[in-house]
């Protein structure tokens, strides 16, 4: 089962500003050019939404009260004109934001995926597929969202709002002043919501990413979970990750809505003071009734906006909680990279040597000091039971992780010391489970070697026992492997693997259990296709079934982290130590094993 790090519930509330900085500081030097056209557009929109509030004073008093003919045909005209101006500007400031946005959401998904990419193992083993799927979707759309919030409120809502806001003082600035009365309790109200929001939004993202890993996990264990009747369990845990979800989505909507209410009243206590006021100087007073419908026009208008920019903090409080995790992310740093001076990896023979190499991924020591040496060009055999950490050394090899004390060396040269990409092109792997990619298998053999020929690919297929199988099917090399190479069976899997690894053509070798999972037939073709990989290489095998090395130029036993036995199958079995006992165990007579 997948396990997730807890998030913070309680999330910074002085963040928010400093979130903001940051991504506006990344993006918005590259946007800029477009931001200014887009604020051209809403400075319009604020200007012609302003003019419709002016206008009405000479609808009222010269159409109404004057009744002048000539000016009803003038006044048309402004309207027309007034609102052609608007509804052109919210097109074209709708369509660049747009724009933006999506260029802004491309450039911040290639650039997490490109950070993922080099991200060490390390982060991989603390966070599973789930959150960094959750981290990579929710985080750009958040940044996205926070970005079209503070332009609109800032270009459109807030200039709309300074438009009208000119219209109401010049019209009657005492109604002015008691319409802004009611701003600092609105203010205040809104503030007390943030906290709460941006706390359920922190718990939604967890339950966000449980669904995730509840249908990724379902998805690829589907055989398992059919067989062992596992629907009404994978049922329930869906269940009560969605039912968390919609509870977190209903508790923020609920506040997020408070905002409405409480400005609706509030707004509403404004507006009547003022029809109160205004229809008491018009009566009573004598004056200008198109000045006092012009402001009520102005203050009506202003409503909307006004109620966008009281509602900003909410919104983009709920929206931080992706952002921060999307920066999260950004701000991750592997901790295996290139030491200043490395080097690149010079092969010559390819000797290995591992010298009292301690190494942990936690609690457990995974390796306790453990010494050997596979000869260049010669197969080397791992063996031992589960957890005596064969796999470790394939990861140290390959430099994945770093051991907390010892030496790894490929011809005399410490792996820490050289340059990670030149160690990783001298190595070619082959897995129990070989990945394939979904793609063609001409691009999945040709993976590892950027340009290479389609002869070349031929060529490595067919030294894999490969190419007869791929040219019966119907597209050839131009077949799609599937997910994950669902499409092949297991030993076409293998055999595309090591296609790949042939075409590679590195002077290291590192086979795990590489036909531990195949039928007899199939562990043929391929048992035949190693040794012609071997040929040549330094190879280190992980072997479970000892039958695969018994020709082995050198087996090392391992148990508990450390290398206990060393020698060639002969020597082994005669030792009558852990090698002897596991042979005993796997061939069923002792003449078989003793062969």
């Amino acid at each position: 089962m997948l396990k997730f790090r807890k998030v913070n519930a309680e999330t910074d509330p002085n963040e928010t500003i400093p979130l903001i900085r940051r991504l506006f500081g990344e993006n918005l030097r590259t946007y800029l050019p477009q931001y200014a056209l887009a604020f051209v557009f809403m400075g319009f929109v604020a200007a012609t939404t302003a003019a419709s509030a002016w206008i009405m004073r000479d609808v009222v008093n010269e159409v109404f009260v004057n009744r002048d003919q000539q000016m009803v045909y003038v006044i048309a005209g402004v309207v027309m004109l007034i609102f052609a101006v608007k509804g052109v500007s919210t097109y074209g400031q709708l369509v660049v934001l747009a724009r933006v946005g999506n260029a802004i959401i491309a450039s911040l998904q290639k650039r997490l995926f490109d950070h993922i990419l080099q991200l060490d193992q390390a982060y991989y083993d603390r966070k599973s597929l789930a959150e960094i799927n959750v981290i990579v979707t929710q985080g750009v759309n958040s940044a996205r969202m926070t970005m079209d919030m503070v332009v609109v409120s800032l270009g459109r809502d807030l200039l709309t709002l300074i438009g009208l806001v000119i219209v109401m003082v010049v019209q009657n600035p005492l109604l002015s002043f008691f319409a802004f009365v009611i701003m600092p309790p609105a203010v205040i109200g809104v503030a007390i919501l943030i906290r709460r929001v941006k706390k359920h939004m922190n718990r939604q993202v967890v339950s966000t990413a449980k669904i995730t890993a509840a249908l990724q996990e379902t998805v690829l264990g589907v055989r398992v979970v059919k067989a062992f009747g596992m629907e009404d369990a994978m049922r329930g845990r869906m269940g009560h990750s969605v039912e968390d979800v919609e509870r977190q989505a209903n508790k923020i909507a609920t506040l997020s809505a408070r905002t409405s209410p409480m400005m609706d009243t509030l707004g509403g206590f404004a507006i009547a003071m003022v029809i109160f006021y205004g229809g008491y100087s018009v009566v009573e007073l004598g004056q200008d009734p198109g000045s006092l419908f012009s402001f009520i026009t102005a203050l009506l208008l202003a409503y909307d906006p006004a109620r966008r920019l009281a509602r900003l903090n909410v919104n983009l409080g709920r929206e931080m909680v992706g952002l921060r995790l999307m920066y999260d992310l950004i701000d991750e740093r592997a901790d295996l990279k290139d030491r200043d001076g490395a080097k690149p990896l010079a092969v010559s023979s390819g000797e290995i040597v591992f010298d009292d190499v301690r190494f942990s991924y936690g609690d457990g020591a995974a390796l306790s000091g453990a010494s050997f040496k596979a000869e260049p060009g010669k197969m080397t055999a791992l063996v031992g039971a589960s957890g005596a950490g064969k796999s470790t050394v394939f990861s140290l090899i390959e430099r994945f992780y770093d051991p907390q004390s010892g030496e790894i060396l490929i011809d005399g040269q410490p792996v820490q010391e050289v340059q990670v990409a030149t160690l990783r092109r001298s190595i070619a792997y082959v897995g129990q489970d070989a990945y394939l990619f979904n793609m063609s298998l001409r691009e999945n053999i040709g993976v590892g070697v950027p340009g290479a020929t389609e002869a070349d690919i031929i060529e490595a297929a067919k030294a894999a026992n490969a190419h007869d199988f791929i040219t019966t099917l119907p597209d050839g090399y131009n077949t799609s492997a599937g997910e994950g190479g669902n499409n092949l069976s297991g030993g076409q899997r293998q055999r595309i693997a090591i296609a790949r690894a042939m075409l590679r053509d590195a002077p290291i070798l590192l086979l795990d259990e590489a036909t531990s999972a195949l039928d007899a037939e199939s562990e043929a073709k391929i048992q035949s296709a190693l040794e012609t990989l071997m040929t040549g290489r330094t190879t280190l095998v992980i072997a479970h079934r000892l039958s695969t090395v018994r020709h082995a130029h050198q087996i090392h036993v391992m148990d508990q982290g450390r290398v206990v036995e060393s020698g060639t199958h002969d020597r082994l079995y005669d030792h009558d130590g852990i090698y002897r006992r596991l042979c005993d165990l796997q061939f069923q007579d002792k003449t078989e094993a003793a062969e």
